[in-house]
């Protein structure tokens, strides 16, 4: 008896150590089999003959160990709960994506894990811990307040208050982008109304400006477009409708003589209507036109004749001549190709210049002779469409070589170049980040060739930019030019939204003059005759004069 009573509290005291349920049912069967050999031991000890008394308390020690066994057994599965997950070894959650789950089973794991577990198993999926069959449809999410997890409200609390920080910082740069671009609209009409007071003012340092010299109706019903000057004949040509349009159905040209400022007689051309006009460095009077009914035609303004016809297969929208050899010519097309044509070969063209990726319309062809120039020493041909401008360098009489120039992507409406200088005009029309009518004066640069393998690239830079209004549905065509006064260089551009024609000094910047016109001013052509200079502006039904003075 007092050996049985000194074994009885420390078999109650022993603890199951953790691990599988094996274990703990092992733990459990030493237990009871202690306790049946402690119950014989005690009833071998009380003699048979003993007194009641004595039966009496081994029967009250019997059951005190009896209920002390029963302690221990309840006590075991509570003191071999864990707080973490048996997969990855991690503490649980009550909130987030390792928050406390369980199987049918009733097996604890997060949530996380045993959703990855089940799903890479598939098909065959058992729970880790008893290898009961389970599928990730059996996961339940326990809410379990006294169970030992880690409270992670705090952190989840924390993570939503730094979205709605972040959702504020956006909302905050995008108001601020708002408000930098309408303070861009609000400094650009500022620096426009500076400019147009600047023009209005007296200034006596300016020796010369153009004045209106005459006004010439070329058609009225409208229709006019393009406009060029023909120096051999001294005569102005614009394009238009037939005026005759039952008996000579189509499009042509109208003669205006600068000797005498009056119109003659009209040259039927084309059967659509004409979208370029050009002449070549020969002084031949032999006029090349595109129009809009797939064809290229020379016209010889001596005898009022097309003496060649070129099918381009598509509407041609610009065309020039090559001003380093006058027996090639060039036609722009609506698919943004550009046809290279020899005056010589009446049967086709000769050559064909593929666009890199824009299909847009060539509305702007103007080649740039070669020049003994450090800046820009190459001659090639310069296709403007609406999606930016490519510079095709000719390396020899067969080969060109393509540089697409860094403009903007969309808006370009015209390229204009000044030959002597190596500067061309950009135009662009109003859009979202620039809401006014802009001429970007532009240097042509080529980069030096570093070695055999690397060719030179040609490109252009900034130099000048010049706003007007902030309307511009027109295609229409501007104009840069030596200044008549002997130096610098001007800059004219039609402004649609005032129907005006704007000329600004490209080396300052500042408006010069502003030339008014009764509709938008579509074509501007600056020429010289008998030791005057002269500007003309075409509108739709009429043509005027400025003279320098």
């Amino acid at each position: 008896f007092p050996d049985f009573h000194l074994r009885a509290p420390a078999a109650s005291m022993a603890e199951p150590e953790s691990g599988s349920t094996t274990e703990v049912s092992e733990s459990e069967e030493d237990e009871e089999r202690r306790g049946e050999e402690s119950t014989s031991n005690a009833a071998q000890d009380v003699e048979p003959g003993g007194s009641a008394a004595t039966r009496q308390q081994a029967d009250w020690d019997l059951h005190l160990l009896f209920s002390e066994a029963s302690q221990v057994q309840s006590s075991s599965p509570e003191e071999n709960e864990g707080d973490t997950c048996t997969i990855c070894f991690e503490s649980w959650t009550t909130a987030g994506e390792h928050r406390l789950s369980a199987l049918r089973c009733g097996h604890l794991f997060g949530y996380t894990c045993i959703h990855r577990w089940l799903k890479a198993q598939g098909s065959a999926a058992k729970c880790p811990q008893c290898n009961k069959k389970a599928k990730r449809s059996d996961i339940v999410l326990l809410y379990a307040p006294k169970l030992r997890a880690l409270d992670n409200s705090e952190q989840e609390s924390l993570k939503k208050s730094l979205e709605q920080e972040q959702s504020l910082r956006r909302k905050a740069e995008l108001e601020s982008a708002q408000y930098k671009l309408k303070l861009q609209v609000v400094t650009t009409k500022y620096g426009h109304a500076q400019q147009e007071l600047l023009s209005q003012r007296v200034d006596g340092s300016r020796a010369a400006q153009y004045s209106f010299s005459k006004a010439v109706l070329v058609s009225q019903a409208g229709g006019c477009r393009v406009l060029a000057y023909c120096d051999p004949l001294s005569c102005l040509l614009a394009s238009q409708p037939s005026p005759h349009s039952t008996l000579v159905p189509g499009c042509g040209v109208k003669k205006l003589s600068v000797v005498n400022m009056k119109t003659s007689q009209y040259v039927p051309i084309h059967s659509k209507q004409i979208r370029g006009l050009s002449f070549n460095t020969r002084n031949d009077s032999l006029l090349l036109s595109a129009a809009l009914d797939n064809t290229i035609k020379l016209t010889s303004l001596l005898t009022n004749t097309v003496v060649q016809t070129y099918n381009a297969g598509k509407p041609v929208w610009s065309c020039c001549w090559c001003l380093d050899n006058s027996n090639y010519i060039y036609a722009g097309l609506s698919n943004g190709s550009v046809l290279l044509y020899d005056t010589r070969d009446t049967s086709t063209h000769v050559q064909e210049l593929l666009p890199a990726c824009s299909r847009c319309p060539v509305a702007s062809l103007c080649y740039v002779p070669r020049a003994a120039s450090t800046s820009f020493p190459c001659g090639g041909l310069i296709a403007g469409s609406l999606e930016g401008g490519c510079f095709w360098e000719q390396v020899n009489e067969a080969t060109y070589r393509p540089h697409v120039l860094p403009l903007e992507n969309a808006g370009c409406i015209d390229i204009q170049v000044e030959a002597e200088s190596r500067h061309c005009l950009v135009t662009y029309r109003p859009g979202r980040s620039n809401p006014f009518l802009r001429c970007v004066l532009m240097s042509l640069t080529r980069s030096p060739q570093q070695d055999s393998s690397q060719l030179p690239s040609c490109s252009c830079s900034p130099v000048q930019t010049f706003s007007g209004g902030s309307s511009c549905k027109l295609l229409t065509k501007n104009a840069v030019f030596k200044s008549p006064a002997g130096s610098g260089t001007l800059v004219c551009a039609g402004d649609e939204a005032s129907n005006s024609t704007m000329i600004w000094d490209a080396g300052s910047g500042s408006l010069l003059q502003k030339l008014p016109a009764d509709l938008p001013v579509l074509d501007i052509n600056p020429f010289y005759v008998n030791g005057e200079h002269f500007l003309a502006t075409l509108t739709e039904k009429m043509l005027k004069l400025y003279k320098w003075e």
